[in-house]
């Protein structure tokens, strides 16, 4: 139905459809870790998920949830909560692998049917919550965000420190009072479940990974087969990464030599594309971070080598945009590996892309193909430029090859001899920095990344 927000003094709504967060293809959908695929969200708890109801009675009782072998579980009072459930300590359960770098959401309530939909949107979000139904100063300012159940936003308001991130959680979407008591609280959000559960997830998630600046994320595309667009994707990633910016490749096209071959990462180990291939919602940056290859201080998401079923699964629209979007809210730099044809998960995956570069061979046949495929992308991307590799064929310069493609120049990239032998000894492009390519790539991010040196630094 809606939700809404509180900004100046004025009133924000914004429609919700569905149910909750749905978790498949074996990452958490909205933003924790691994799970079985197949597991829901809203209703039940998620497979593999254990959410009992907490007590609040007595003052100041906190309960934290976490992540444990069994699915989560309550660790209060420096016992174990139940089976297979965490020890705590001095009052709480430890941390877990939920807790965020901004720590654990504070939910404040006394409806304890209410604190079982919290408890499981927060185990839904990959974290733990801090519960009492009197926080203290230091727990009321300290939490990266606040949920406040209707029923206690009444006495919570007379001298309360007013803070962001403080969120109203509701039922009756018709009482027209919750907003006259979300003021009072200084919420600047108000969620009426249970229409409200994704967004509620998603606004969970994002306070605990601390989410910032997103990746500068540039698409990598061949104007025709063999334009080189492979070897300058991964050369982009390998410069950036040996600059020390956190650096996430993917290879969008299935049908392409494979960016893990390019890196001789074959082998390594990690999640390829057809563990994400059906995703849906929400997935963690943290969580995908951790699964993929490290390769060469960078982290790469490939196809799968072993081929059969799971190596040729066509990945989902949904999933494409999700794994991007995990990506990027890590920051730093992304990559992405593209094909030549536009179907709807490339079409997902350039609506991210910041910056496209199309690859184009100094010939006037790689002009007459690059030209189609620019006008696919051109669809979807705004800011499209032109790569154009030489040696130049016919007296065919670069400035050429960007007019007759009406895109503007992005660069020249000599020849480099030095490729080949460079694959023969197992070095990726882009590893040995005086090379053509490795200065071209530099200098690309010197201006991609304003303010930041060539060299750079980490996000």
């Amino acid at each position: 139905m809606w939700s809404g927000g509180l900004s100046d003094g004025g009133l924000r709504y914004g429609g919700l459809r569905g149910g909750g967060p749905r978790v498949r293809g074996g990452l958490a959908g909205p933003g924790g870790g691994l799970v079985p695929a197949g597991a829901t969200g809203p209703g039940a708890a998620a497979r593999g998920v254990s959410v009992r109801r907490a007590s609040l009675r007595g003052t100041g009782v906190r309960v934290a949830w976490g992540r444990r072998a069994g699915g989560f579980g309550p660790g209060a009072g420096g016992r174990t909560g139940g089976a297979g459930g965490a020890s705590g300590g001095d009052g709480s359960a430890s941390a877990g692998a939920g807790d965020g770098p901004a720590g654990r959401p504070l939910v404040v309530t006394e409806d304890e049917n209410l604190l079982d939909d919290l408890l499981r949107l927060c185990a839904a979000a990959g974290t733990q919550a801090e519960v009492s139904h009197a926080p203290g100063r230091q727990d009321w300012v300290a939490a990266p965000l606040v949920l406040v159940g209707d029923d206690s936003a009444g006495r919570l308001a007379a001298g309360r420190a007013r803070r962001d991130g403080v969120v109203l959680v509701g039922r009756d979407q018709d009482d027209p009072g919750v907003w006259e008591r979300a003021v009072a609280v200084g919420a600047e959000q108000v969620v009426v479940l249970p229409d409200g559960e994704t967004a509620l997830v998603d606004r969970i998630a994002d306070a605990v990974e601390g989410v910032g600046a997103q990746a500068r994320t540039v698409g990598v595309v061949g104007g025709r087969g063999g334009a080189g667009a492979s070897t300058l994707a991964c050369a982009l990633a390998v410069t950036a990464a040996r600059a020390g910016r956190r650096t996430v490749l993917v290879d969008a096209d299935p049908l392409g030599g494979g960016l893990d071959v390019l890196l001789g990462g074959e082998e390594a180990e990690g999640l390829r594309w057809p563990a994400f291939a059906s995703s849906r919602g929400r997935i963690g940056g943290a969580a995908l971070e951790e699964s993929l290859p490290r390769l060469h201080d960078l982290r790469l998401l490939s196809w799968d080598r072993g081929g059969g079923e799971a190596g040729a699964a066509p990945v989902a629209p949904e999933a494409m945009r999700s794994v991007l979007a995990a990506a990027r809210r890590r920051g730093g730099v992304v990559v992405v590996d593209l094909p030549r044809r536009v179907d709807e998960p490339v079409a997902e995956a350039l609506a991210q892309v910041d910056v496209g570069l199309l690859v184009v061979p100094a010939e006037l046949r790689a002009v007459a193909a690059a030209h189609r495929v620019a006008d696919a992308v051109r669809m979807v991307l705004g800011d499209l430029r032109v790569v154009v590799r030489g040696p130049a064929r016919g007296g065919l310069m670069a400035e050429d090859v960007a007019e007759l493609l009406r895109l503007p120049l992005a660069g020249e990239l000599p020849a480099d001899s030095g490729l080949s032998q460079a694959a023969e000894t197992g070095a990726p492009p882009g590893s040995r920095p005086r090379t053509p390519l490795s200065r071209f790539c530099t200098d690309f991010w010197a201006r991609a990344l304003p303010g930041a040196s060539t060299e750079g630094a980490p996000v």
